[in-house]
């Protein structure tokens, strides 16, 4: 079986253990990105905190792991709903620009519409995220701002319920939008059984899962292969925090079964470019 180290080691996604989050609301994105012309990675991270809801950004050089700048914003805090904020970055500034005042929200502290995020190095948008920023009293939409080719490579969420779980994530930066739905039923049963559905398809059931508890197999999604391993032993086995953790990946995993097809040309040039690993933290709600 493979770890997960082993498959977040090319990942702007840190997973700690569970013990560390105490089912902190929390939604952290990986995005490789350019900055002056060089390859870097940008970490965003959206997170519920005691006085609000907060936004930390994090630049590294993706060649040498080396962080380039950190910062926080918390929005909710003294009304900063909107603004700009400047840091330095190899001695030269990088604005970032964020319009939160017309944000629409479901449970989680990721905003879903109405807002904007944006980083912008001189003319040269580094990442721009959302759909409306608000420069004094004008709204311009992202047409109006430079272009960026950051492309997202993963995704770490924390999901919560009783029986059942769902997230939504793409496999292809430019792909289909997937709703996962993770469902494990424990009560009462001595031999409770994991069933993970995508779409409307079972991808994966893993029964005998007490002595399963932990495992990785691969799945095919729209044609293409997506591996998926699993740790449920905190599930099953009485730990006060009850959080199971789910990593699927696309990308690396890959790539010797598009080595072998040339049916789908547009698919395989997608999948080479950038592969995908999505982290799900699903804590049981007694």
């Amino acid at each position: 079986m493979r770890d997960f180290a082993s498959c977040l080691s090319q990942t702007g996604v840190q997973v700690a253990h569970s013990s560390s989050s105490g089912g902190q609301s929390l939604v952290q994105c990986a995005y490789s990105a350019r900055l002056r012309g060089k390859s870097c990675r940008v970490t965003v991270t959206w997170s519920k905190v005691a006085m609000g809801q907060a936004l930390a950004i994090a630049i590294d050089d993706s060649s040498s792991g080396c962080s380039l700048c950190k910062t926080e914003i918390k929005p909710w805090l003294f009304s900063k709903m909107k603004g700009s904020k400047a840091v330095q970055v190899d001695g030269a500034h990088l604005d970032i620009l964020w319009d939160l005042s017309s944000a629409k929200f479901a449970a989680g502290p990721e905003p879903l519409d109405g807002f904007c995020v944006a980083l912008v190095f001189g003319r040269e948008a580094v990442l721009v995220l959302g759909n409306m920023l608000r420069l004094g009293d004008h709204k311009v939409t992202l047409d109006a701002l430079p272009n960026s080719n950051a492309v997202m490579v993963a995704r770490k969420e924390h999901i919560y319920g009783k029986k059942v779980y769902s997230a939504k994530a793409r496999f292809l930066d430019s792909g289909q939008l997937h709703h996962i739905i993770l469902e494990c039923d424990m009560s009462g049963s001595k031999d409770p059984s994991l069933e993970i559905r995508i779409g409307k398809k079972r991808v994966l059931q893993v029964k005998r899962l007490t002595w399963n508890f932990r495992g990785n197999q691969t799945v095919f999604v729209d044609g293409l292969p997506i591996e998926v391993l699993w740790d449920v032993h905190d599930w099953l086995f009485g730990s006060s925090n009850r959080c199971a953790v789910f990593l699927f990946q696309s990308g690396k995993s890959m790539e010797n079964f598009l080595s072998t097809s040339r049916s789908q040309d547009k698919k395989e040039h997608e999948a080479r470019r950038f592969g995908f690993t999505l982290i799900l933290h699903a804590w049981k709600v007694e």
